[in-house]
C-alpha cells in the first residue's frame, strides 16, 4: 500500500467515497436490471446531481458500470453494473457489515478521546 503503483491504493482512491460506494450498492440492487440517473438520485439521499453525474462518469471510466442511452427527445439514460461492477458488491458490503459492527465503539473511543483531551 506504501508503493504509488500498490493497486489496493488505485482502488481505495476510486472507491473510497461514500458515493461511490452507494452508488455501486443501489446498482447492486437493481441487477440484473438498469436505472436511470433519476431513479439512483431518488435512492440516494443527499447527493446533488453534480456529484452523482461525476461518481457515475468515474464508474463509467472504469468499467464497474455500463452506461445505456436511448435515442429519444429527450434521451433517456439507463445505468447498470458491469460483471466486474457486481463483483465488487460483496467487498463493500462487508466493509458495511464491519462498519454497523464497529462504529459504535469507534465513536465511543472518540467520545472518550475528546473528553480527556478538554480536561
Amino acid at each position: 500500500m506504501f508503493q504509488p503503483q500498490c493497486p489496493t491504493r488505485h482502488l481505495l482512491d476510486r472507491i473510497g467515497t461514500k458515493w461511490t460506494s452507494m452508488a455501486v450498492k443501489v446498482l447492486a440492487e437493481a441487477a440484473p436490471g438498469e436505472l436511470r440517473f433519476s431513479q439512483l438520485r431518488q435512492r440516494m439521499p443527499g447527493i446533488s446531481q453534480k456529484m452523482l453525474s461525476v461518481t457515475l462518469r468515474s464508474l463509467v471510466r472504469d468499467g464497474l458500470v455500463a452506461r445505456r442511452v436511448e435515442p429519444t427527445v429527450p434521451p433517456r439514460v439507463f445505468y447498470r453494473l458491469t460483471a466486474l461492477g457486481l463483483s465488487l458488491d460483496a467487498p463493500l458490503a462487508a466493509l458495511r457489515t464491519w462498519a454497523e459492527e464497529h462504529m459504535p465503539e469507534i465513536e465511543r473511543n472518540n467520545h472518550a478521546h475528546d473528553a480527556q483531551e478538554a480536561d
